[in-house]
């Protein structure tokens, strides 16, 4: 994968660096603020390769690639700096959120840029514990206590890297917000709890506390100084802002925060975690039913950033019992993509899918490309993956599972669920139940139509009929067969034949392709027109039954910028077989230096097919040129 090529395409498509007011990058996608979201071609970039899918969400234009998110971020920030302080698309365009949609987006654009290094910290304290029940490490070695160090870090300096990025976020001075954070950790302050309740501040007493590992306190004090900062910057002379705005903003802040923020943040944290704690009580068992079971959704619909400072908040205080009910989830996810890859036996390209997706989730807790390319996609696999993580979930809340060090969610970090046992029995029932179930149920609706020994015939009279190999007439035969006609007049070729390899490798999926003799392009099929490359070079379409073709005019010609290329139809049109799609000259694309041959790709379908070509070398315009078999 060329990651540069990739990065800039997605700048372009998402409408360019003069859309795009920040971006941030978590475990599995891109997060961009965008100004005006309207002006990202949504369809093009889910089409594109090497993109999962496309997700709006609190407030961010998400872009979902996977594994391999920060070499594409790399070379995206090369010689272009969007950073995180950037306001939400939203309040960019003059669109009106919810307030609870702006409270999800300040959560998630905080922590993102966190996950990495709390996902890191976790795995290292997760080594350890193994290290030390196996008896291969001291708890009290200097190596331990070095390691130790290494990853308890990021959670002891919380408030410092919440600071930073909140203060990116609300789009004030990230470093000042930084330093909020660390004054609540510096020794002189700590020093103080030793003297008890006797701790004032221009005699206004002081409630000293802990603040290492709190996300409450930091949340609401750096809200506050994202006003004071604006205020400040109004009301004080350009020439003295640069060391008075900061020393003014941390004479007020830190104070203020000690006396009041941080207390008061501190407070409601405990409240919240006990209220869950108190709910989770009551009925691990519905609790664990409702996280295992719904977190697949409340992560599409970014509804679990309100869990995450809940998360760490109990963490701290000895275990979250969230996150281990929410782990089933995960499990049934990869369970399901198991069960897609042992059952798609015919289709290679999906069970490629299938297969390395459940080894990304086990070995890393990476699920994203599972719900996207297959839960989503595959819509029979959603309840087999909520009944499976509801059963995992109910057992780990039942048994008060909790989570000791935040990680993600595979199997290396077991040792950090506590009772462990519980635990392991949990995961694995949600993942044996999805896997069994998807095998047993399938994953695809079969509404195939009965016409055995039923010819092959055209709709058009000028078509001719197409020779497809003898298949074995039984009685309990059932085929479906579905004919996509030439939209062109010209030579047929073999894709492998084709001077591209995403042609002629069928990594784009199965076809033919024609040296055009006219250049017209009609429509191979009755349906809708899903997508219209701007150049006009071109074409994708879905039939009725959900089939994806692709039409591609020539090799390289979306370098001519659409120049020869007049599209007569626009993305969404419904088209029926035979209309005029796209006009094109065929003389001056080749004057240009570019080879017209057009593949015509199958490149998605509701099922696994079997795809034949015709025999005809020459073809005419509305000829059936591929037949699709179930």
């Amino acid at each position: 994968m060329d990651h540069k090529k990739m990065g800039d395409d997605i700048v372009r498509l998402v409408g360019g660096e003069a859309n795009i007011n920040g971006l941030v990058h978590c475990a599995t996608r891109l997060r961009f603020d965008l100004k005006d979201s309207k002006k990202a071609e949504r369809e093009t970039l889910e089409k594109h390769d090497g993109i999962i899918t496309v997700v709006e969400s609190g407030g961010q234009f998400q872009v979902v690639i996977g594994s391999n998110v920060a070499h594409v971020y790399a070379e995206i920030m090369k010689n272009r700096d969007f950073g995180g302080d950037s306001s939400s698309s939203a309040e960019s365009t003059g669109e009106k959120t919810s307030l609870l949609s702006k409270v999800f987006e300040i959560i998630s654009g905080s922590f993102s840029p966190l996950i990495p290094a709390m996902a890191g910290s976790g795995m290292l304290k997760a080594l350890l514990t193994v290290l030390t029940m196996l008896g291969w490490m001291s708890d009290t070695s200097d190596t331990y206590l070095i390691l130790s160090a290494a990853g308890n870090a990021v959670f002891y300096f919380l408030p410092i890297f919440l600071g930073i990025t909140l203060g990116m976020k609300l789009k004030a001075n990230p470093y000042v917000a930084g330093v909020i954070g660390a004054a609540l950790m510096e020794p002189n302050f700590t020093g103080l709890m030793d003297k008890g309740s006797d701790v004032s501040f221009l005699g206004i007493p002081v409630v000293m506390m802990n603040y290492s590992a709190s996300v409450f306190p930091i949340f609401i004090s750096i809200s506050i100084y994202a006003v004071l900062d604006k205020l400040l910057k109004k009301i004080i002379l350009k020439d003295l802002q640069l060391f008075l705005v900061p020393m003014i903003a941390l004479m007020i802040m830190v104070p203020l925060s000690a006396m009041a923020f941080g207390p008061f943040g501190t407070t409601v944290g405990d409240w919240i975690s006990s209220g869950v704690t108190w709910l989770i009580g009551v009925s691990g068992i519905l609790s664990g039913i409702v996280l295992g079971g719904f977190m697949t959704f409340m992560v599409v619909f970014g509804l679990h950033w309100g869990f995450t400072p809940i998360t760490i908040q109990n963490i701290g205080v000895g275990g979250d019992p969230i996150e281990a009910m929410a782990a089933a989830a995960v499990f049934a996810q990869i369970g399901v993509a198991f069960g897609i890859f042992l059952k798609a036996k015919k289709n290679k390209t999906l069970r490629t899918l299938a297969g390395s997706t459940s080894l990304t989730g086990l070995l890393a807790g990476v699920t994203e490309p599972i719900v996207y390319g297959l839960i989503l996609r595959y819509k029979r696999v959603i309840p087999i993956v909520v009944i499976a993580g509801a059963i995992g979930g109910a057992i780990n809340g039942h048994f008060g599972v909790k989570m000791t060090a935040y990680v993600f969610h595979n199997i290396f970090a077991i040792p950090v669920y506590t009772p462990t046992v519980v635990y392991v029995i949990a995961i694995a029932c949600s993942f044996a139940v999805a896997a069994v179930l998807t095998v047993m149920f399938g994953y695809e609706s079969k509404t195939t139509v009965s016409e055995t020994n039923e010819s092959v015939s055209s709709t058009s009279a000028e078509s001719t009929p197409v020779e497809l190999p003898v298949i074995p007439e039984t009685k309990t035969t059932e085929i479906k067969k579905e004919q996509i006609y030439s939209p062109l007049t010209g030579k047929a070729v073999a894709l492998s034949t084709i001077n591209d390899p995403a042609f002629s490798t069928g990594a784009m999926g199965k076809g033919l392709a024609i040296v055009p003799e006219i250049g017209e392009v009609v429509a191979p099929v009755d349906g809708v027109v899903t997508s219209l490359f701007p150049t006009g070079h071109a074409i994708g379409l879905t039939t009725n039954t959900g089939t994806e073709i692709l039409i591609h005019i020539g090799i390289n010609t979306v370098a001519l910028k659409g120049k020869h290329f007049s599209p007569v139809v626009q993305e969404g049109d419904i088209v029926r077989q035979g209309d005029l799609l796209i006009q094109f000259d065929i003389d001056k694309i080749e004057e240009a230096g570019y080879e017209t041959v057009t593949p015509v790709i199958v490149t998605l379908t509701q099922q696994e097919v079997d795809v034949f070509e015709t025999t005809q070398e020459q073809i005419q315009k509305n000829d059936v040129l591929l037949t699709l078999v179930v």
